[in-house]
């Protein structure tokens, strides 16, 4: 990714949106940037949704248990409160955020801060999950990520949940989801029916 030298001293900010299923590599991504930012003596605050708390509850964990401290917090406007004076923001699983988020990480650049956010494209019935249309929408950078299949081997784009369950939001890990590429995801979402 090339970012424009800023030669006249005044920072500036940029929203950087990481997507992808399950198991793609998401979160790993977001930790890379964001230790990188923290080697480059950039003051550095990680958020997450306070309902993610599958592997801890104060830090952000990849499933392969890399992992750094973040903030967990209920509300997205709580990130302007928190992060003042911030070279770097992160934000993992925005897809649990409530509609705010969007105009959160909008305010984040103006001020001049780089916003690294991470979250899922699609829920398990791939459709669009929560605010992440918008944010994809406003990003000046985007990493979409892929998993592998794990019925072909292709590469995969959709979260298959593999339990039982009506609501959106169930948060689980490997027993719960597993990685499909469409043309596995749709033959056995029409054997489920």
């Amino acid at each position: 990714m090339f970012i424009e030298p800023n030669l006249t001293g005044e920072r500036r900010g940029w929203i950087e949106v990481i997507c992808g299923s399950m198991f793609s590599g998401k979160t790993e991504e977001l930790i890379r940037r964001l230790k990188r930012a923290k080697i480059a003596n950039l003051k550095v605050e990680i958020y997450k949704p306070a309902i993610d708390v599958r592997y801890d509850e104060t830090q952000v964990v990849s499933h392969d248990a890399n992992s750094i401290q973040s903030t967990p917090i209920e509300n997205s406007q709580t990130i302007l409160l928190m992060a003042q004076d911030v070279d770097v923001v992160g934000i993992d699983e925005a897809q649990f955020f409530d509609a705010e988020i969007m105009h959160v990480c909008e305010m984040l650049a103006l001020r001049g801060t780089r916003v690294i956010v991470a979250g899922l494209d699609m829920d398990y019935l791939g459709r669009p999950f929560g605010q992440m249309p918008n944010l994809l929408a406003i990003a000046d950078y985007i990493t979409k990520l892929h998993a592998i299949c794990m019925k072909c081997g292709n590469i995969a784009n959709v979260s298959y949940r593999k339990v039982a369950g009506d609501g959106q939001v169930l948060l689980g890990e490997k027993e719960t989801y597993e990685p499909r590429c469409r043309k596995c995801y749709h033959e056995m979402s029409h054997n489920k029916s």
